[in-house]
């Protein structure tokens, strides 16, 4: 085998490939190839991560049950996109929405919220997480930087907080968007069809 073939068999990521490739033609999206499969187990994102790290890209990941889509929720989105090149949406399962939110929630199951939001430009990629906090896969996908946004809890995000700290990451708070719930436009939904 000489030198030639060598080097055509050694092993590269996809991801040097797409950056390869977007170097050499500035019209090649990244973007349009990444959507292809967006959707991840955490196994599989916990790879693409680390060969995205390999290149020195910025994961940023954020996490909710994005039951309701409103324009608060794709304003967020892009807020978090801008803060690195790889956004990663945590979206609770449908068991974990449940018990976060009551027995008739979700209204979206998890696979169509997952679709729905995989779609957005905003979003690289989305993974269903089955317990109440996003802790495990936090801990696994090790971001540089998580977002919450919209209305919480300090002693909810406390834990995520505080991983992040001990990851080296960043935790970052984007306010409310005044007007904008999903559980106020299903609470809406309620009241306008009530006879």
């Amino acid at each position: 085998m000489d030198v030639y073939d060598e080097e055509l068999t050694k092993s590269i990521s996809t991801w040097e490939v797409l950056n390869e490739l977007e170097k050499l033609d500035s019209h090649i999206n990244l973007k349009n190839i990444v959507k292809m499969d967006s959707i991840k187990t955490i196994d599989e994102i916990e790879k693409i991560v680390n060969e995205l790290r390999e290149l020195d890209k910025i994961i940023v990941t954020t996490n909710g049950s994005f039951d309701i889509l409103h324009s608060a929720h794709i304003n967020f989105l892009k807020k978090a996109k801008n803060l690195g090149d790889i956004l990663i949406v945590l979206i609770n399962s449908d068991e974990s929405v449940r018990r976060n939110k009551g027995s008739k929630r979700p209204i979206i199951p998890e696979n169509e919220r997952a679709y729905i939001l995989s779609e957005l430009k905003s979003v690289d990629y989305v993974v269903i997480f089955s317990q109440d906090k996003p802790l495990e896969y936090l801990e696994r996908i090790k971001p540089n930087i998580h977002v919450k946004g919209g209305s919480w809890i300090e002693e909810r995000i406390k834990e995520e907080k505080e991983l992040m700290k001990k990851l080296g990451g960043v935790f970052k708070l984007f306010e409310l968007e005044e007007g904008y719930s999903s559980t106020k436009i299903i609470d809406e939904i309620i009241k306008a069809n009530r006879i």
